[in-house]
């Protein structure tokens, strides 16, 4: 009889469309070896893709929210000639994630407990809204290893803390506190650990509840807000806005408006 196979995560569901991602302390510790994140990743992927989810809450366990990369990996890949391959599916399989996250209706929070650091980072970054533990940490790591950064660090970082501070967190191969992180612009909230996951939860149920056009768009207008010029960014809003007028949920809208009541966005596509 084969013996199981322990996932690397566990999801729990919860009213408002929130599902809670709790990666296992040994994925957390090691991400992106693909035992771990292939599951992880597939998972992200179909709840991202289910209409039932609107909100979603990432965390990891024990002092890590998501170590990095592999790196004692590395050492064994580079003897055998294979680190241009491992490294090439590594962060082919995390940036797609990535993107998918940034254009993804569901709202993503990142309830970090302990440290982040090197891809494990960047996915933190991606997210829409990011909380800390007072325990956590985060690292760009990567000049410790001569490696040049991955995961959406370079690209997320500066947009949150600005370039000069990103350029100066990587120079100086920083480490810092959640309490540096919320100062720094990194982070959105700082908690204390017996409060973190129902402090994230109450994010991500809040901010779920808005109508799908609503928080696509709104996510894909911001990222591309900072690469356009303001007639290209002109003409994107107004396409978006135009589709966003044939939903239900803006039917709803409209005559909740009028009708003078909260709104009861049924969370589906536009097609719906």
């Amino acid at each position: 009889m084969p013996l199981s196979v322990a996932m690397p995560f566990t999801v729990e569901r919860h009213d408002g469309g929130v599902a809670v991602v709790h990666m296992s302390e040994e994925a957390s510790r090691n991400t992106f070896n693909p035992e771990n994140f292939d599951p992880i990743r597939n998972k992200l992927m179909s709840l991202m893709e289910d209409p039932s989810c609107k909100s979603v809450v990432l965390t990891g366990s024990g002092k890590f929210f998501s170590a990095g990369g592999p790196v004692d990996e590395f050492a064994d890949a580079i003897n055998e000639g294979t680190i241009v391959d491992m490294v090439s599916e590594m962060t082919k399989s995390l940036h797609s994630l990535i993107l998918k996250i940034r254009a993804s209706d569901t709202v993503f929070v990142s309830a970090i407990n302990g440290a982040a650091a090197g891809g494990g980072l960047g996915l933190a970054l991606s997210t829409d809204y990011r909380i800390c533990s007072d325990k956590a940490k985060i690292a760009a790591a990567f000049f410790a290893l001569g490696a040049s950064p991955d995961g959406g660090t370079t690209w997320l970082l500066p947009r949150l803390v600005g370039s000069q501070r990103a350029r100066k967190f990587f120079f100086g191969n920083e480490v810092w506190s959640a309490n540096d992180s919320l100062e720094a612009g990194a982070v959105d909230e700082v908690t204390q650990s017996e409060t973190l996951i129902s402090r994230s939860i109450e994010v991500a149920k809040d901010w779920g509840r808005w109508s799908v056009n609503s928080r696509r768009s709104t996510k894909q207008l911001i990222d591309a807000s900072t690469s356009t010029f303001l007639e290209t960014q002109l003409e994107f809003e107004r396409a978006l806005m135009i589709s966003s007028t044939q939903s239900n949920d803006f039917l709803e809208g409209v005559t909740a408006f009028m009708e003078k009541r909260e709104p009861r966005f049924s969370g589906g596509s536009e097609d719906e």
